[in-house]
């Protein structure tokens, strides 16, 4: 995460909390020539609406106002992860096991980087998925500092 994602995440955290939200992630990203700063919530159950990401909106544009912690121009997003959310913290994890996931890893693991397929366990970091690889099926292991991203997925052969 970068160092402008961490001063907003500390700045949001508060807000979401007392929002009874959950603050999923904060990514800060220039595309082109303009900056963007995206807030990502939802509610602890999933499923946000817009009014809630409206509300965390407001607050959060107040505080930023105030502190004035990014030196460049930028919009302001905050909306829902969507049904491919990032998984980064142990409990998105925990909270993904059975469920469909997209992984990348920084090195080979099978003759791979990428990988999709069921989380079928999460260990003190360690993912243990369940993968199809052409016809095969296969048990891959992946440890946490191997992960270079990971997400949820939409099973499409299902």
């Amino acid at each position: 995460m970068s160092q402008i994602a961490t001063i907003i995440e500390e700045l949001a955290l508060p807000i979401t909390t007392e929002l009874n939200l959950e603050l999923v992630d904060v990514e800060f990203v220039k595309e082109g020539s303009i900056y963007f700063l995206r807030v990502y919530v939802d509610t602890p159950a999933g499923g946000i609406d817009i009014d809630q990401c409206a509300l965390v909106s407001e607050r959060l544009s107040v505080v930023l106002d105030e502190k004035d912690p990014i030196e460049p121009n930028y919009y302001l997003e905050v909306s829902s992860p969507g049904a491919e959310r990032p998984l980064k913290k142990p409990a998105d994890f925990e909270k993904a096991v059975g469920k469909y996931i997209y992984v990348k890893t920084y090195e080979k693991i099978k003759d791979m980087k990428e990988f999709y397929g069921y989380l079928t366990a999460y260990d003190e970091g360690t993912l243990t998925l369940n993968v199809l690889i052409k016809t095969r099926k296969l048990t891959v292991t992946i440890k946490p500092e191997q992960i270079a991203l990971a997400r949820l997925a939409i099973d499409f052969s299902a």
